[in-house]
């Protein structure tokens, strides 16, 4: 026992944040292990396994009323083996027992309990529970007692549902699929289907609450760009749009939160999540070379900035998440009175800014003012009697003033874990962003994340998960090896540095050893030689963050095209082939499937760049920053020779012409005329 705690529990000597916060419960948890499910068998007793995360704004409110107490504590410190999961940590057991809850609740979320019998069969569960019997929820200290009765008096018919549920679990996880030929109509017929579900008042797709929905405007970007559908851009400008001048977006601090509890985009869930900012910078930067509108680039240049402000760890590696919450309340950090910003700001300036951003002594959430701008800049203007442009420097001063004043405000709790494959997101969204803006700073940023990843998170020939100060625990998942492997594909592309395109591919073909499912023709979620759990699961659906199948698909695609790897293709069309005839039916839930499909059908523009690194190949390679090129494969070598044409093909026979940097654009079998000028390329882009 800690001299600071009356409590201390097993979850003490763990890393996630998470379970850190529950180590001085009088709950006696156990991390998910040998430990804890050996006890299970030994004392024969149920096991009560609660499922949530950092950011989790009822996960708290759980902890709290329950987990704090010392009555519900006794209660289950007698009857159960209780087990607490970071599902950030382990979205294997996660995805298991939510497939669970949902098919016997109709429902799910987090905090998820869930009660199993010792070999980890579940047979009831729920998400969140009062301690006393409220909101139409029995309370939990009562459905503990129930529970443990249960487990008593009824446990030969748990038994005999065991092989019933095993085989439900089983089902859920391999998902029914029939397989189809891809066709380019496939495209057409998901556009159809987004298009009946947009909002066309405020942007996204449905009703509150309301996500940002980012692959799937991310394929409509490609279905505009293949079709020159106005319809498809208008989709994605007006979600953008929106979003960006909503509460969902901190008009100070840039980044994005998870999602709004409105249909308008105003009030957000507050909790920041990396893999959300990964996402929206990497679309918002593709909207920015669609349409050149500089709103796009201010967006990623904030949203990048945050992360490195906020969520960029010493040693290279990004966090996870900001919770919701500051000193026990939901958005406190984030929100503002009219004499918050007065003191800030000065009167006449406040009113200024409280016009625009919508600060008014009523509020918009809780009394307070969540910030968010629906005026008109240019109408504005006129009323004010400033420019546009004078309007514009007035409120990024105002912002950076207002932001220095929130820094003195207690911060919402940070959960400074390092995921493999949140960071590979990220790490795609630098070395993008870096690409395109033609920033160091930013590819200095791609760099040592990449660098942090290669040296801390690969340990005896594998791939692991999660990071903190200093050690990496637990095996990697497909969207481990799959996220990190697109980030090296972009580093590559956006240094030149062909390190990054080795150990991308080294990493693909250990994935193919560990994951492949060659009789079904997909990847499963956990390796070869993962621990054994109820199911194997597989993972279909591009949920909050990308399928790692989908972004397999994708990578094996670009790779096949880099690497001269036709078993790459091969194994992408037989994913394709088994995924056509859902993306179709559900475009809302595959949106990064379906950009796999787009780039499948290409034409896929084959781009190498052959010149020393310098001013003269930046200014050559201006056109491939400015043009929206999705379906591209792009080399960069300062020079060829042998062992580098022989790693990636694309480069053989390509030299610097008359020492100058040249580019070469190849599709269809057939390549163009060597371009040693930006006007040159330019024209031999499609």
């Amino acid at each position: 026992m800690s001299a600071q705690h009356k409590n201390t529990n097993r979850l003490a000597n763990e890393t996630s944040p998470y379970l850190l916060q529950h180590a001085h419960n009088p709950v006696d948890w156990y991390p998910w292990g040998p430990e804890a499910l050996r006890a299970a068998q030994e004392q024969d007793k149920p096991i009560l396994l609660s499922i949530g995360y950092s950011a989790c704004h009822w996960c708290h409110v759980m902890e709290r009323e329950s987990f704090e107490s010392e009555a519900i504590a006794a209660v289950m410190n007698e009857n159960f083996i209780s087990i607490k999961v970071d599902r950030e940590e382990r979205p294997d057991l996660d995805s298991i027992y939510m497939n669970f809850v949902q098919m016997t609740t109709g429902s799910g979320g987090w905090p998820m309990t869930v009660f199993l019998t010792p070999d980890q069969t579940p047979f009831f569960g729920g998400t969140y529970f009062p301690p006393h019997d409220q909101y139409g929820r029995p309370g939990f200290k009562r459905l503990l007692a129930s529970i443990a009765h249960l487990y008593r008096a009824r446990r030969s018919d748990l038994e005999k549902d065991r092989e019933k549920i095993s085989r439900s679990l089983q089902e859920a996880a391999q998902l029914n699929l029939k397989e189809a030929e891809p066709a380019p109509s496939l495209l057409d017929e998901a556009y159809r289907g987004l298009l009946q579900q947009f909002d066309s008042r405020h942007g996204g797709f449905g009703g509150a609450p309301k996500f940002p929905s980012s692959m799937a405007l991310a394929f409509l970007l490609r279905y505009y760009r293949r079709r020159h559908s106005d319809a498809a851009l208008d989709m994605v400008n007006v979600s953008l749009t929106e979003m960006a001048r909503g509460g969902i977006f901190d008009q100070l601090g840039g980044g994005f939160h998870r999602y709004s509890v409105d249909e308008r985009w105003l009030v957000p869930h507050f909790e920041k999540m990396l893999y959300d900012n990964a996402l929206l910078s990497r679309l918002y930067l593709e909207a920015f070379q669609v349409t050149g509108n500089r709103f796009y680039r201010q967006v990623v240049e904030e949203t990048l900035a945050y992360a490195q402000r906020e969520m960029l760890d010493p040693a290279g590696g990004f966090y996870s998440s900001q919770d919701a919450d500051s000193e026990g309340k939901e958005g406190k950090f984030f929100v503002w009175t009219p004499d918050e910003v007065s003191a800030a700001l000065g009167r006449e300036d406040a009113k200024l800014f409280g016009e625009y951003f919508d600060v008014t002594a009523s509020g918009n959430f809780e009394g307070r003012n969540i910030l968010h701008h629906r005026i008109d800049l240019e109408a504005y203007s006129r009323t004010t009697g400033m420019t546009v442009e004078e309007l514009l420097a007035f409120f990024a001063r105002a912002r950076r003033t207002l932001l220095e004043e929130r820094e003195k405000r207690v911060k919402p709790g940070r959960d400074d874990k390092i995921l493999a494959a949140w960071n590979g997101m990220m790490l795609t969204a630098f070395a993008e962003a870096a690409f395109v803006f033609g920033d160091r700073n930013l590819l200095e940023t791609a760099l040592r994340n990449a660098r942090f990843l290669v040296s801390q998170f690969f340990v005896n020939g594998r791939l692991l998960r999660s990071w903190k100060q200093g050690e990496a625990k637990l095996n990697g998942y497909l969207e481990d090896y799959a996220q990190v492997i697109e980030g090296l594909i972009a580093t590559y592309q956006a240094s030149g540095d062909v390190e990054w395109m080795e150990r991308a591919q080294q990493l693909m073909e250990l994935q193919l050893q560990k994951f492949w499912d060659a009789s079904a023709g997909d990847f499963y979620f956990t390796s070869s030689d993962h621990e054994p759990l109820l199911v194997r699961q597989k993972e279909y659906f591009d949920n909050a963050t990308p399928s790692g199948n989908s972004v397999s698909c994708l990578n094996l695609l670009r790779l096949s095209m880099l690497a001269g790897e036709k078993r790459y293709r091969q194994i992408a069309e037989q994913m394709l082939r088994r995924m056509s005839a859902a993306l179709a039916d559900h475009p809302s839930a595959f949106g990064y499937w379906l950009q796999a499909l787009d780039f499948f059908f290409g034409p896929v523009q084959e781009i190498a760049v052959v010149g020393v690194p310098g001013p003269p190949r930046e200014r050559l390679m201006r056109p491939l920053r400015e043009r929206f090129l999705p379906n591209k494969a792009l080399a960069v070598a300062a020079a060829v020779d042998a062992p580098l044409a022989a790693k990636i093909p694309l480069l053989a026979g390509k030299t610097a012409a008359d020492g100058r940097p040249t580019a070469y654009v190849c599709r269809d079998y057939a390549c163009l005329r060597p371009a040693t000028s930006p006007e040159e390329l330019e024209k031999q882009l499609e």
